[in-house]
């Protein structure tokens, strides 16, 4: 017999969630509700007793101080009552905490098909709410049909004794588990299984996989095991693994590349070979601090003798364009869980994050499934859960808005971990498998929510995307698992470790496998959410915080107390052999077996034409702009532009300080609201060595040279991490592509060609940048096809496709945190100098787009000349020759200069006439000119010898001098080009989204 807790606040308390909903649907859609209340229900699907439901009641939820509760329903005034609740299936991770918290109080346990399940009772009072209203609050601000469901009562309906009633989300599959025999007799029916089954199979691969099942000798071989035609467990297996997702096709494919402009022919045979590999492989022999790069989860570098730390990054844009929560909080516990899965396992010090949307305030025709407002609130609040109840502190993002992000959200993920050098006397980063160690399933169970996730990841987001491949993911179940691990790690208990990521079992297990030549994996052994999963959907589920872990025999009776000790499961499924086959079976009777190196070994490149066509010829022009009349006013409204106003109020939602290693925190400043150039950690507590970290996002400029976007991208999160004090000699890089369809097709995507262009000369900046600056790639990831399309006012479709974009994360190990500098200017009377070249390069800026234009002079980067600056602010940092240090970024020299006076509180005087130029430019441009390669440093007065000394022949100028009234008075040789106080700077800077912070 089911129960029901109802847990309310007191009348006299205020009510944060209502009173954020009420103030979202009146700034939303213009709709007054008066008052909400929020009742929160927990509906027990067990045979406690009355005595036992009321003792949970008082003991665990509900804190007599602030609350009211009851084991019926709560009678709190309403005219409108809405009811939101998971679907069948949704992980409810409150719920499963729920049963944990029951379980110790009266100790017991509960069954296999008991559960609680967790959901709320929305009460507005509004007088004047309609149904259409109400209907629109609830579909729109409080549920998402693809997990949650809900229900609208009038309060003149309401049954006070009977409430929302007993609704028990609970998955019953009514249906026995089957392997099915799938035929393949002709390369048409493999291509219809591939679209009905969402296999995403591309049109070359088919026949090499019939060219596989109909050879005699693999005919005989699987007859022996009695299989004929292949299963679905096979295929799936299959198409996961060939995903563009997983194997990454597209950057190992073959690219015919032309220049239309000059005539240049090149063909690049694989761009993650050229561009990425092959100067990562060069700068390891250069570099000793590289420990391990493109095998493993993540990269590993060196932090000091006895410590690496790791580094990787994702997106996990796809599942947050369907649900922001559940996609981003799967993205941030899945990236987590790859630093967990490299060498031996790592333990996590922090995450960051970057998201592109469309712009918050969208109000045009087109109709996403989520509208940009409201997919932001989710994956900021995702990413927020996923870290902050992990307990990994979160100390670094960004954010970007662009209409070409409606089409398809950018969810940027990063993760870096700490792991000792040395585990029981071998090096960490060594990981192998022998036949006959045991293959063992940690953490959370199997079920349908996850399916399909990296199929989906490899196809543009259209309507009929499925929404299975959708998850929720439960930090507390992967920081048990974390926890059991690491100790597990250091008893020496574990051979190899990897996650159950894109593909599940079906990737983690194929992969490793490799290492022992072969496995046999018994399938129903696996622990299951619920019974009735076909065996196809046990191998391919993405269900999260699971890892894959190889044990010696002999090691599993302690691996297993352990695991009991740290309340996780963990379950034998299997054995790795030496056969050379993947061998899959169920209650014995074989659902797979197939040849290891099938999926590495026929399969064709793929190929594709990129042509290139200057911004010239493309119809881009530089914009005629007269010059600006007021100053004052063209900047407060730069500062007040979402992509460069404040957004403390995201920061702000994020722990930080959680495992108390913040060197360089999220937002600096005398007000503690500005952010910083980059994060500084101090991961060993009993060390001075810090960990600095940066990042960088500039898609902006794709709309001119994706070459140039990317060369800026890097050499943006270099002199983040150089302003902070990182090392210029130990910088280590993590690419993440995010990019829209690039092969040509006349109808669908007809400039194709010239994506796959701006693809070629993305990858050679990232060479080249990455060979000039010495900067290996560490990790990296790319996700294609990020376009939507999206239905229009009057139902026509209308593609979408994102910018071509590159974050591009950076990471450098500094010798002493003491040493560390922030933005803020500290004392009045320093001197303001600009280090580095001011040219005409407001191609893509900021400043452009406020008249709508693009422009064609991108800024380009020199890095051999950067260089030589970026050492001498190392020297000088190290020297402690400079009081602060901000790099020039988005929106130019103006903007950076109010950011700078903000940080400090105090007034700048600058001279414009007195900055670094090439050639003469017109103060608007000199103030928005976007030039790479620029930093603010300040300079006390009596260190101003020492500090120039340091950069003879080299492009910096003292502009200024820091002031005590809190102005920012700009000038130009005499005359006057804009004075604002700071208050007045940063009023405009927070008003855009001023309500929020």
């Amino acid at each position: 017999m089911p129960s029901r807790i109802e847990i309310t606040l007191k009348p006299e308390m205020l009510d944060a969630e209502g009173l954020a909903l009420s103030r979202k649907a009146r700034d939303y859609f213009g709709i007054e509700v008066d008052n909400v209340r929020t009742v929160h229900i927990l509906t027990i699907d067990s045979d406690l007793t009355e005595a036992q439901c009321e003792r949970v009641r008082s003991d665990v939820f509900t804190n007599p101080v602030t609350q009211i509760s009851s084991l019926q329903p709560l009678a709190v005034e309403a005219d409108w009552i809405i009811w939101v609740g998971f679907r069948p299936g949704v992980r409810d991770n409150a719920g499963a905490t729920a049963v944990e918290a029951m379980e110790d109080l009266l100790g017991i346990t509960f069954g296999p098909h008991e559960a609680a399940y967790t959901s709320k009772r929305y009460c507005l009072k509004g007088p004047g709410l309609s149904r259409p209203e109400v209907e629109k609050i609830a579909s729109e601000l409080l549920a998402n049909d693809i997990i949650q469901q809900w229900m609208i009562f009038d309060a003149r309906d309401w049954d006070p004794t009977q409430g929302v009633g007993f609704i028990i989300p609970k998955v019953k599959l009514d249906h026995t588990p089957t392997v099915s025999a799938l035929s393949i007799d002709s390369d048409e029916t493999l291509q219809r299984l591939s679209v009905e089954r969402n296999l995403a199979l591309n049109t070359n691969d088919i026949p090499i996989i019939r060219n596989y099942f109909l050879n005699p000798a693999v005919k005989a071989q699987r007859k022996a095991v009695g299989l004929d035609e292949p299963t679905d467990v096979e295929l799936e297996y299959i198409s996961q693994a060939r995903s563009d997702h997983c194997n990454h096709n597209t950057f190992r494919g073959l690219f015919n590349y032309a220049d239309l402009s000059s005539g240049e022919r090149d063909t690049i045979n694989s761009l993650f070979k050229t561009c990425i590999e092959a100067p990562t492989l060069a700068l390891k022999e250069k570099k000793s601090w590289v420990v391990s790069v493109l095998w493993d989860n993540a990269g590993v570098g060196r932090f000091d003798d006895d410590t690496y730390y790791t580094i990787t990054g994702e997106t996990h844009n796809s599942p947050s364009n369907m649900e922001a929560y559940g996609g981003a909080i799967t993205g941030i516990v899945g990236i987590y869980r790859d630093p967990m899965g490299t060498g031996l396992g790592s333990r996590l010090i922090m995450g960051s994050y970057g998201f592109c949307v469309g712009h918050r305030d969208y109000d045009g025709d087109l109709k996403p499934h989520l509208h940009p407002r409201r997919l932001l609130d989710g994956v900021i609040e995702g990413v927020r859960d996923g870290g902050n109840k992990s307990g990994i502190p979160t100390p670094c993002g960004q954010v970007l808005f662009d209409d070409g992000y409606m089409g398809k959200c950018l969810v940027y993920v990063t993760a870096l971990g700490i792991m000792p050098a040395r585990v029981k006397g071998a090096p960490s980063e060594q990981k192998t498998i022998l036949p006959g160690d045991l293959v063992v399933m940690c953490g959370g169970r199997v079920g349908k929510d996850g399916i399909h996730g990296v199929t989906a990841s490899s196809e543009t987001f259209s309507e009929h995307t499925p929404a299975g491949h959708v998850q929720i993911g439960d930090p507390y179940t992967q920081k048990k698992m974390q926890d059991f691990l690491l100790e597990a790690r250091d008893e020496g208990l574990i051979r190899f470790i990897t996650d159950n990521g894109g593909g599940g079992l079906s990737s983690s297990i194929g992969e490793s496998a490799r290492f022992s030549n072969g496995c046999r994996i018994e399938l129903e052994k696996v622990p299951l959410k619920y019974d009735g999963l076909d065996q196809w959907e046990i191998w391919v589920s993405e269900s999260q915080e699971r890892m894959t872990v190889a044990i010696a025999p002999e090691n599993e009776a302690r691996f297993f107390q352990l695991s009991t000790q740290h309340a996780v499961e963990s379950t034998v499924i299997g054995r790795y052999t030496d056969t050379g086959k993947l061998h899959i079976t169920y209650n014995g009777t074989s659902c797979a077996y197939v040849d290891l190196d099938l999926l590495t070994t026929g399969f064709p490149q793929w190929v594709f034409d990129a042509e290139w066509r200057t911004p010239e010829e493309r119809g881009l022009y530089e914009p005629v702009i007269g010059e600006p009349q007021d100053h004052n006013r063209l900047l407060l409204d730069m500062l007040a532009r979402p992509n460069i106003c404040s957004k403390a109020w995201i920061s702000r939602q994020y722990d930080h300080e959680v495992q108390g290693t913040s060197v360089i925190k999220p937002l600096v400043g005398v007000g503690r609201d500005v952010n910083s150039d980059a994060a500084v950690l101090r991961p060993v507590l009993g060390s001075r060595r810090g960990l600095a970290f940066s990042q960088a996002l500039l898609p902006f400029y794709s709309r001119i040279d994706a070459y140039h976007m990317t060369a800026c991208t890097i050499d943006e999160a270099v002199r983040r991490l150089i302003a902070v004090g990182g090392d210029p000699e130990h910088i280590g890089g993590v690419d993440n592509f995010c990019w829209p369809t690039i092969q040509y097709d006349p109808g669908k995507n007809p400039d194709g060609r010239f994506k796959a262009a701006q693809l070629v000369r993305s990858c050679r900046a990232l060479r080249d940048m990455c060979l000039a600056y010495e900067i290996p790639l560490l990790s990296g990831k790319d996700s294609m096809y990020v376009d939507g399309h999206l239905a229009g006012r009057y139902g026509e479709t209308h593609k979408v496709s994102a910018l071509e974009s590159l974050q591009f994360s950076a990471s450098s190990v500094i010798a002493d945190i003491e040493r560390c500098v922030a933005l803020d200017p500290k004392f009045v009377g320093d001197l303001v100098y600009v280090i580095g070249w001011t040219g005409d390069e407001l191609g893509g800026s900021e400043y452009y787009d406020m008249f709508n234009a693009v422009g064609c002079n991108v800024p380009q980067v020199d890095p051999a000349a950067f260089l030589k600056s970026y050492r001498a602010v190392h020297r000088a940092i190290q020297d402690r020759l400079v009081a602060s240090v901000h790099g020039v970024y988005r929106g130019g020299l103006g903007v950076h200069l109010a950011l700078t006076a903000m940080a400090g509180g105090l007034g700048l005087a600058v001279d414009l006439a007195a900055v670094p130029v090439r050639t003469p430019l017109r103060s608007d441009r000199l103030l928005y000119s976007e030039s790479a390669g620029r930093f603010i440093v300040t300079v006390a007065s009596e260190r101003r010898e020492a500090f120039e000394s340091l950069f003879q022949g080299l492009p910096v100028a003292c502009v200024g001098q820091v002031t005590g009234s809190p102005v920012l008075n700009i000038r130009r040789d005499s005359e006057p080009v804009l004075e604002l106080t700071v208050p007045a700077l940063k009023k405009a800077w927070q008003s855009t989204f001023g309500d929020l912070i």
